[in-house]
Formats: C-alpha cells, structure tokens, sequence
C-alpha cells in the first residue's frame, strides 16, 4: 500500500510539472433579488471539476486547459444554468438563478448535471439529493427511498429494509456505493444493506434493466449511491446531524469532519444510531393459527443499534484525481422474538417485555468493512477511471439451542463452536472496474469497460441454508452514443459476462439414521455437493432520445441475464424467519431478460406530466416455488419450497404530474403499478412472490422564499392510495387496500450567520392499521409501524483556510 501511495504521489508531481499554464474559471452566483447563493454547484464538462460557492456566493477552478466547456449550475428550488463558454485565459462568469416553479414529482431535485443526465440516458432514471433524504428520512436508507415511481422496500422491522424496483429485488438489483457493487448477504431477506444512510448525499435510482454497465445483478435495475466528497479548495468545515424518531424511540447522531488544503482533501464522519422495539396499532399478530399477544403494542425484540466510521480522503491535480474511502459498520439488532423457527407459545414474554430497548434472542450482529480506490486521468477528449474495492462482510445470527430432526437435545460439548451460534458468513469480495470514456467527435461520445469480481464466502454454526462457495465474474462492455441532432440521439451497448461458482461440500455435524436393507445405521448426511458451475453471456441495449420543445421522448430495448446465486443453486435448510425449508436446483440456467422501456414527459412553465411504461419477457425467471411436503428429517415439520425456473410476462409502469397553481403552491400525482404472471410450470397462472400493488400518491406542498423566522420553508402533505393486492403466490395472502396520510414541514432557521435545517415528519397521522404486501413479516400478519414523528436536524459548519502566498502548490 505504501508503495502504491508513493507512485500516485510521483504520478501528481510528473503531471504538474509539465502542466500547462493553469486557466482558471470564478464568478458569482446570485438569485433574482442579487443576493449570494451558498452552496449552488457549479459543474464542468468534459473536465469533471465540480465546486459549491462560498457564504459570498463565489466560486473558482483552477487548474483549466484551453478550450470548450460546458458549464452547468444549480442550486435546490432553482431553474438550472446550462451554458457553453470557451475558456483561453482567466474568466470570470456570473450567473443569476430563477426561483423554479416547478419540481418535476417533487422526486427528481436538481444537482449536478440532473437534468442533462436525465435527458442523455434512455433508460428511465431518477435522481435525488441529500435534501430530499433528510426530508423523506426513514427507518434505513432505502426505506427513505421508497416514495419515489417504481420503487418500493421489503422492511425488516423499523431499522432495515431492502430496495425493490418494479417488483424486482433480492440479487436482480444491484446497489452501488462510489462505483463498486455493495456486495454483502443480499439473498437473505432478513438482510439489510449495511450503508451508513448519512454519508449518502445522492441517490441514482436506474429503472429496468441495467447490466451494460453494472453486470449479471442489474437485470432489475440500479441504486447509485454518491457523496460529495471534494471540498471547496481551501476549505475546512462540519455537518452535525440529529435524529429523533417516537414509534421505536429513535436516536441518531452523525457527525461528519472535512477539509481541503489546495490539492489535498480528507472527510471523516462518525454515526451512532439507537432504536428501540416498534409499535403497531395492534394488540395481537395472528402467527398462522396462534394468535400472539403485544405487550403495549410493541413487536418485542426489534431493537437494534449501530455504529459506523468512515474516512475519505485523495487529491485532485490538473489531469489526475485519485481518493480512498474506508468504512466501518457494525449493528446488533433483533428479530421478532414470536417468529424465528421457535414455537410462538414458548417465548419468555417476561424476558422481553421488561425493556423495549433491550436485545435478547434471538438477533444478529453484522460487521461490515468496505475498502475503495477511485482514480481518474483526464485527457483532452477522454478519461480513464479505474475502481478497486474490498468489502468483508462478517454475519453472525444468534438464537438458543432448539433441536431440529435428528439434533441431539443436548449439544455437545466436543464441538468448536457456541451452540447458541445458529448461523455464521463471512464473505470476502474483491472489486475492479476500468472504464475509458471520451469523445470520438462532436457528435460521437463511447464509454467501454472491464469489470471484476471474486467473493470467498465462508459458512458456520449450528444451522444450514447455503453451503460456503468461491464466485468469480468477469465482464467486459462498450456504449456508443451519436447525438443526430440537439434534439435527438441514439445510443447502443453490447457486453459480455462470464462467472463460475463453486460450492463446497457439506456434512451435517450430528448423526441421523439410514435405513439400508431394513438395517439402520447412523450417519452424518451430506446436505450439499461440491459443485463447479460455469456460465456466460451476451447483453445489449439499443436506445432512442428525442427532444421537441417541451416533450421528451425515450425509448429503450434491451436483453440482460443473470447467473444463478448459491442460495437457487445449493440451498437446502430452514429458513428459520419464514417457517420454510429451502432446497435449491444444481441445474438452473442463467435467468434471461428481454425488456422494452419507453418514456414520455411534457414540462410547460406550470405544468409537468410524464408516463414511463415498460414490458417484460423471462424465458427462465427463477423463483422459490412452495411445494406439497413437509420436511421433518431437517426441517421440524416446515413446508418445503423448491427453487425453479418458468416463463413470466411482465409489463406495468409509472406516471408523474404535477401543477404549479400558485408560485408558493404545487399539486402533484405519483403513480405505479406492476402485473406479473407465470406462463408455464406448476404455478402457471400466478403472480410472483412479493409483487406489489398498486398505489397512487397525491399532494400538495407549499414552499416560499420565507415566512416568518424560517428561510425556504416548505409544507407538504402526501395522500397515499394503495390498491388491494389479490394477485398472490400461495402461501402469501391476499393484502386489503389502505390508506395513509404523511405530512412533512421545515425549513432553514438564520442565527446570525449560521444556518440550522429542520426537517419534520409525521408518519401514518392517522395511526391506521394496514399491511404492506412487500414487508417481511406480512407473512405472519404484522402491520405497519403505527403514527411516527421523525425530525432531523443538521447543522453545517465551514470556514475559509489562509492561503500560504509563497508555497500555495506541489
């Protein structure tokens, strides 16, 4: 690692020394009234140089060669600048922003480049900023997500969740955190993503088929994490974020650190999270046939924490940028105590009911360390920018010792390992990614990479599901773009994908008996085989843009495919949070996606209406099918469920509108809905597991320049309508429709120079009973958080340091 260190820095002084005369680009950023702006972004391309003014509303990049660049400005609740300048000797360029009088959905919230970005790509996207996290903040990151067309979450309690679009979840969506896939037990649906939701300053939400540039995973779509992680040049300064939940008694406290001496930069941010067990608006939960009684309606046993430290820090010179990011998390939480393979009647309720902040068995602990290089060399028509990534990923599930089968009602004491230890992965990925973007000419831009991937995934404990295996996955891909016109564009991808699997081979650690000839023996069963597995494939994606006035049209087609999980492969054990017993298919094939995605927006001054449909075609969509057995040699009884492959059609899609009927208020409508059904197989006929309903939002926020003590501040209500969901896969149930009403209001507050945003919440106001088909405990018909009052308040500290005049460079 030193030696690496000490080539990047004799990299920066050989590209500095023969620099060119620096150029540099300042001005002011003002709003109609001519008062500074703080914190607008300024943007260049194809430099890739990014600043935010300063309390003055200034800006300055340095380090410029001569030539044309695209400049683009923006700044939250402001229509965006987007100019071209030519740029042969200092320049200063000054901008004033109009107050925008609309936000398309209230969803898609300007940052750097959105608006080109969205107009450039025909795949449908949306983007979001960390104000609109803060906002719409929830129980985890992704749960803050999920108000957005085409994405919805399976939640795990109140501190957990995984992100779904359009139906699609699990290993068919990949997320991404600074350009390297978040690799951790995404199979596992009682798995959260470990990802301190504080360090996230942007999300990319990719709807449809993404794997061109993301691989075999992104055959539903893509959650792009960012962070602004470059300061202003010769900046220090700090955020300090409080958060307060009531439903689960929530305490977070983030604290982030940076600063940046000309070429050098650092970030250091410090998160400690709190909860307690949740409340619903019930007394009861009907666990199958037994129904559970709710001490003061909390879901005892759901508390959790969370611990996380990260360290960014890099430099950036006149053709060449380099940072790393290292992260640290650990969380405890718990699982539902009445539904975690124990028998419901036998929880201690005294245990657990003592305390709603305590965590007992069953729970898990998780540790995750995520190590990422990011580098990029400038060229006058092109970039190189090269990713490297280790991520660990330490699970450890706990619970008491119940015998299952042929268990021994007493565990030994010859073994290695804590009886109480029911489950164990430990999972080690090595990441890298080298992409070469440019211009061929004016009208022709390429982007084309390699991508690669080995995960060593390690099993212990008592318990069995997965077997331990060794993944390898290689990719290579080219996108090519022509832009017709101003309006119009074309762009095409072809990428080829090669993996290999191997799991290893598993015995039980107890003895069940064999019966041979009438004779019983005892013996230890292998429950997996060693297997080595090896798949490859072809996908592309052809894509169309026009631009007419105030229409936007897209169109896009495409083929992805995805390699089967140890999980479908392997899999053959209790899945002790769902009553279920597992067995997968050594034999599946990898999973195939052909899928048409199409786009329509209209945007006036007052008005904005969009519709984004798509169609989709599985000729082997893989799924966990219930079967007719009940496994008692393993699983005590549970129903057996088999992975399988079938055709599945699916279409659906989204719609957005939205009103500007006054300049301080905006009407708007989101929508979604997704159909799904199996065209062949034992369930022919039926849905998908999971597949959500549909639902429409309505609201109406209000947002001003000020009013009374606040600056910007903003009222919104949310109308939320959800259909029934009587489309299902035995065992789900069919899901009653509901609805639910969210309010959220705050602001900015001035105390002298320093600025404190206040963001508030009230979740569920009305405190209804409801169930949400997609959540995790549905199954055992636990309903939703009841009312909760979420607040967030971050205070943002920066300062200015004096600048050395006689040694202010490498």
């Amino acid at each position: 690692m030193q030696r690496l260190f000490m080539l990047i820095i004799s990299m920066n002084i050989i590209l500095t020394t023969f620099a060119q005369k620096e150029i540099s680009l300042s001005g002011y950023i003002f709003n109609e009234e001519n008062k500074p702006l703080v914190g607008a972004s300024v943007f260049l391309a194809p430099a890739a140089k990014g600043v935010i003014t300063n309390i003055h509303g200034n800006y300055k990049i340095s380090n410029l060669e001569k030539g044309r660049y695209r400049i683009e400005i923006s700044y939250i609740g402001y229509n965006p600048v987007i100019d071209t300048i030519n740029l042969y000797h200092d320049t200063i360029y000054t901008a004033h922003l109009i107050v925008s009088q609309m936000e398309l959905q209230e969803v898609v919230v300007e940052g750097n480049h959105v608006e080109s970005r969205n107009k450039s790509e025909s795949l449908n996207i949306e983007i979001v900023n960390g104000e609109y996290l803060k906002r719409n903040l929830g129980g985890s990151l992704m749960k803050s997500i999920d108000r957005l067309p085409g994405v919805t979450t399976i939640d795990i309690g109140s501190g957990q969740s995984k992100p779904v679009i359009r139906g699609l979840g699990f290993n068919r969506v990949v997320v991404v955190d600074r350009n390297i896939k978040h690799e951790s037990q995404q199979w596992g649906a009682d798995h959260g993503l470990e990802i301190d939701q504080y360090s996230v300053d942007n999300i990319e939400v990719v709807k449809g088929p993404a794997s061109l540039m993301y691989g075999s995973d992104a055959i539903g779509g893509v959650i792009n994490l960012n962070s602004n992680d470059i300061p202003e040049v010769n900046s220090i300064g700090a955020t300090v974020d409080l958060s307060g939940k009531t439903n689960n008694d929530f305490l977070g406290t983030s604290v982030s650190l940076f600063g940046r001496k000309d070429w050098y930069y650092s970030k250091l941010r410090f998160t400690i999270l709190d909860y307690g067990d949740f409340k619903v608006p019930a007394s009861t939960v009907d666990i199958y046939s037994y129904k559970a009684e709710l001490y003061n309606n909390y879901m005892r046993n759901t508390a959790g924490n969370e611990q996380n430290i990260n360290l960014t820090f890099g430099m950036i010179l006149p053709k060449f940028q380099s940072s790393f990011f290292i992260s640290d998390l650990n969380s405890k939480s718990g699982f539902f105590a009445n539904a975690h393979g124990l028998e419901p009647r036998n929880v201690d309720t005294d245990l657990h009911d003592k305390s709603n902040r305590d965590i007992n068995y069953p729970y898990q602990n998780v540790n995750h360390l995520k190590v990422i290089n990011r580098s990029q060399y400038i060229m006058r028509n092109a970039s190189l920018e090269t990713d490297l990534g280790f991520q660990r990923n330490f699970r450890q599930e706990w619970s008491q010792y119940v015998s299952h089968g042929y268990m021994p009602a007493i565990f030994p004491d010859t073994l290695s390992f804590n009886p109480d230890l029911e489950r164990q992965f430990d999972k080690y990925v090595y990441s890298g990614n080298m992409r070469l973007t440019g211009y061929l000419s004016e009208k022709n831009q390429f982007n084309g990479g390699i991508t690669g991937e080995y995960q060593d995934n390690r099993i212990g404990g008592r318990g069995f599901i997965i077997p331990a295996f060794k993944q390898l996955n290689l990719g290579a891909y080219v996108i090519a773009k022509h832009i017709f016109t101003e309006n119009s564009s074309i762009q095409a991808g072809i990428r080829y994908d090669y993996g290999n699997i191997i799991t290893q081979e598993y015995y039980d650690w107890f003895e069940s008996p064999v019966i041979t000839d009438g004779d019983t023996t005892y013996a230890f069963l292998k429950r997996a085989d060693h297997l080595n597995r090896s798949f490859s494939n072809i996908s592309w994606s052809l894509g169309y843009i026009y631009q007419l006035n105030n229409w936007l049209l897209k169109a896009n087609a495409g083929k992805s495919f995805r390699m089967p999980i140890a999980k479908e492969l392997a899999a053959n054990g209790v899945n002790y949070h769902h009553f279920s017993y597992e067995v997968g298919d050594p034999d599946l094939s990898s999973e195939i996606s052909y899928q048409i995605d199409l786009g329509i927006e209209y945007n006036s001054e007052k008005m904005a209406i969009g519709a984004t449909p798509f169609i989709n075609y599985f000729p082997n969509y893989i799924f966990l099918n219930p079967g007719y057995e009940h496994d008692r040699l393993y699983g005590n009884g549970n129903q057996v469920y088999y992975y399988t492959q079938s055709r599945v059609f699916r279409y659906g899609g989204e719609i957005h509108s939205h009103y500007q009927l006054l300049k301080t208020l905006q009407l708007g409508v989101i929508g979604e809905y997704v159909y799904s059904v199996q065209l062949s197989g034992k369930k022919k006929g039926f849905t998908l597991p999971f597949s959500p309903p549909a639902s429409v939002i309505f609201n109406i926020k209000y947002q001003n320049q000020r009013l009374l003590f606040l600056d910007m501040p903003y009222f919104s209500i949310d109308y939320l309508i959800t259909a029934a969901q009587n489309n299902i896969v035995p065992p789900e149930e069919p899901t009653k429709g509901y609805q639910v009403i969210n309010i959220a209001f705050g602001g900015e507050i001035r105390i002298k120079s320093q600025r404190i945003d206040i963001n508030l919440q009230i979740q569920n106001l009305l405190n209804n009973k409801y169930f949400n088909h997609t959540s995790y405990y549905r199954l055992i018909n636990v309903p939703e958080p009841g009312r909760n009052l979420i607040i967030n308040i971050s205070i943002p500290f920066s300062g200015k340091i004096k600048q050395n005049q006689n040694n202010n460079k490498i």
